[in-house]
């Protein structure tokens, strides 16, 4: 899903929650990993001025969840372990999305390099563990 304004941003939440509600998710994983993904979509807005979103059901060990992955060509993060501190923040911001969204999800991964921008992937599985 392509992200490039802010109407974009709504569409992906509402199509985050459909897919957690087919695989069953219950209401308090859901809004966790919407809350973890309206974050890490609006810093992409925000920052790199959109990109990709790909969403997935996935399978394992009998399990299922939702994987996300955020795909941008932005400026990149210099500092990858400075951005994920409580408090950092580029912006004028509280510096709490990136720490704050890999708290809400059961698996968080970043990579990003100045100039070629970012990718970021969050699981959250549905029975949150």
């Amino acid at each position: 899903m392509q992200i490039v304004r802010e109407q974009d941003v709504v569409l992906f939440r509402n199509r985050v929650r459909e897919f957690s509600t087919k695989i069953g998710m219950s209401l308090i994983n859901q809004t966790k990993l919407i809350t973890a993904a309206s974050e890490l979509v609006r810093n992409m807005l925000k920052y790199a001025n959109g990109g990709q979103v790909n969403i997935e059901i996935i399978s394992k060990n009998a399990r299922s969840g939702i994987r996300l992955t955020f795909i941008d060509e932005g400026p990149g993060i210099a500092d990858i372990q400075q951005a994920m501190r409580d408090g950092f923040s580029t912006g004028k911001s509280l510096g709490l999305g990136l720490p704050g969204a890999k708290r809400l999800v059961n698996e968080f991964d970043i990579q990003s390099r100045p100039n070629e921008g970012t990718r970021v992937t969050v699981t959250h599985w549905k029975n949150g563990r």
